[in-house]
């Protein structure tokens, strides 16, 4: 083992200085060899195979961001089930009556959304501020 504490390191700053030269020499290569010829097909914005029509700054509803925080929340919170699934054998009982009372948190929150309407797209909501 190295004396020096930072020549431990020295094979991950290599690593580093070599992943980021190739994508470097990638990036340069396809900027030079690439075949660019910009038609006014190519340069439109593509939406699903439709023409695009309007603006592409038009305000979305509220409830849009909402669901998608949601989304990414409960997705988070999913996540630590895999964890946990690796080592139930080590955590015995203790580990599913823990991980038990987990998701009824977890379920409690979604049925509160739920309940809350934040769910919902084509209620709109009754008054403003309102979730």
């Amino acid at each position: 083992m190295p004396d020096n504490y930072f020549a431990r390191y020295l094979p991950l700053l290599i690593h580093f200085l070599v992943a980021g030269a190739l994508a470097g020499a990638i990036v340069l290569l396809s900027w030079l060899i690439g075949y660019r010829r910009p038609t006014r097909a190519k340069m439109s914005p593509y939406e699903c195979g439709m023409t695009p029509i309007g603006d592409a700054r038009e305000r979305f509803s509220v409830k849009f961001y909402l669901v998608g925080m949601l989304f990414i929340l409960f997705d988070i919170e999913a996540i630590f089930l895999y964890p946990w699934a690796v080592i139930l054998r080590d955590l015995k009982m203790f580990g599913f009556w823990e991980m038990l009372v987990y998701i009824l948190i977890m379920l409690v929150g979604f049925f509160y959304v739920w309940k809350k309407g934040a769910l919902d797209w084509g209620k709109p909501s009754a008054r403003r501020g309102e979730v």
